[in-house]
């Protein structure tokens, strides 16, 4: 049974850490919510049925378990942990070439589009973020959002309808203040 869990779900584990990340929006916590969700499905293993969608299964568990320690914690004083900081810095080049000044230019650029997507999704409410990321990160149908996230498929294609819509409001905005595009009277 182990060889069997592990051949199927350690290819999903870069997937649910990213989602665990927009969902916590700290590393720290993402990591402990995806061991938290695998050690869940692990105990959990012989529940799931074979030949049904293992993806939506363990996002499933990912989802119920943030969802139980959000309800936990709203119920808690807010703590601050001063220990917890966190250096992100990439490693761009020393390299001088006018060949490597193009590519890291284009991977600046590049890096700065997808950190305003991401920058946009973070200001969702977790309402939103959670079923624009199901859907347009990680490609699950209506049906399975609704059973990974236990809501009526109504609801979730209005949240995602809203949460579509609050996105492109914020890109609009950003690209009209860049000049990428005029500003619409």
């Amino acid at each position: 049974m182990k060889r069997r869990f592990e051949s199927i779900a350690f290819e999903y584990m870069d997937i649910l850490y990213g989602t665990a990340l927009k969902m916590t929006k700290d590393p720290i916590e993402a990591e402990d919510l995806v061991q938290d969700t695998y050690l869940k499905a692990y105990r959990f293993f012989d529940k799931f049925e074979e030949n049904t969608n293992f993806k939506a299964w363990i996002f499933k568990i990912l989802t119920n378990t943030f969802i139980n320690r959000y309800r936990k914690r709203s119920k808690q004083p807010q703590q601050v942990d001063f220990d917890k900081v966190e250096f992100m810095y990439s490693d761009l080049a020393s390299e001088k070439s006018p060949d490597h000044i193009r590519k890291t230019d284009k991977a600046i650029y590049e890096r700065l589009f997808d950190d305003k997507i991401n920058d946009a999704l973070d200001l969702l409410s977790e309402e939103f973020r959670l079923v624009v990321l199901l859907c347009d990160v990680h490609g699950f149908s209506y049906k399975e959002i609704s059973e990974i996230a236990n809501l009526p498929i109504g609801t979730v294609m209005s949240r995602l309808s809203r949460g579509r819509k609050q996105l492109q409001i914020m890109l609009l905005e950003y690209a009209e203040k860049e000049g990428y595009i005029k500003k619409q009277n």
